[in-house]
């Protein structure tokens, strides 16, 4: 087994510190999600080890929590995502013809309207709900996802062992999931990184713009929204969840390059 590369190592811990703390949440948090604990903007103290937020709660708590609810979303929506358009992009592939030509044109129109303004008509009209952000995140994304699965799902779908498949008679679903999606994990495995960390970004932007996760539950993005007010004071409390999000994009993509070299250095070594 190789040696773990230390990039690599640093983006693993941080990765799994941020996902054990969102899965332990109601454990660790040290105070409930809106107990008023303290006076407003409180400095950083051994009491209060983040301070506390604009009218008094516990900002450590409040991260702890809010960590929990945007992962879970951006997870979710990644996974709707990811599962949706991949299976669209190598069944269009397979399929071809006119299937393949609705798909893409299809994917194509919902791609030519700007996502975030697509996201905040959708949310401005329908009750926001974790499952509807869920969903609209995730059926969004999904056109991304469709046009690399589709790029990469040509090149392999071009190949001997998936012609040879054919003429063995195996069928659409076996071709899909046997041949073609193994072939093409490589750079999907990638993409996934960046796909979660823009849908943590999504779901941040939403809820500062208020049409994401609503009160009484929080996020990162809703937890800067909070506090932006106070940045003008100097208080750093709107500084504390974008350190997280920022610091949660560079370990997740540590973690996907190296998955990235491992897939691809073993594929060379068969």
């Amino acid at each position: 087994m190789s040696r773990i590369p230390t990039s690599a190592l640093i983006g693993l811990v941080f990765t799994s510190a941020y996902f054990l703390a969102a899965l332990f949440a109601p454990l660790i948090a040290p105070y409930e999600l809106g107990a008023i604990v303290g006076d407003v903007w409180e400095p950083m103290s051994s009491e209060h080890w983040l301070g506390t937020d604009g009218i008094g709660r516990d900002l450590l708590s409040r991260m702890i929590h809010g960590g929990r609810t945007t992962i879970f979303v951006a997870s979710a929506a990644t996974i709707l995502s990811f599962t949706l358009g991949s299976t669209l992009a190598l069944t269009a592939v397979v399929v071809g013809g006119w299937v393949d030509m609705l798909l893409s044109r299809f994917i194509d129109l919902i791609m030519s309207i700007p996502t975030l303004i697509f996201s905040l008509v959708v949310l401005s009209v329908v009750p926001v709900t974790l499952p509807v952000l869920i969903l609209v995140m995730g059926l969004l994304d999904t056109t991304r996802v469709y046009r690399l699965a589709r790029a990469v799902a040509q090149d392999v779908n071009v190949m001997d062992y998936v012609e040879a498949a054919r003429l063995r008679g195996e069928g659409t679903r076996w071709i899909v999931f046997r041949e073609i999606l193994p072939n093409t994990l490589s750079p999907l495995v990638a993409e996934l990184g960046l796909r979660f960390i823009f849908m943590v970004l999504f779901v941040s932007t939403l809820s500062f713009l208020g049409l994401g996760i609503q009160p009484p539950a929080a996020d990162w993005g809703g937890i800067v929204k909070e506090n932006k007010e106070g940045i003008v004071y100097g208080i750093p409390a709107a500084l504390v969840p974008a350190f997280a999000i920022a610091s949660l994009a560079i370990s997740v993509n540590l973690v996907a390059d190296w998955v990235l070299s491992r897939t691809t250095s073993l594929k060379g070594g068969r």
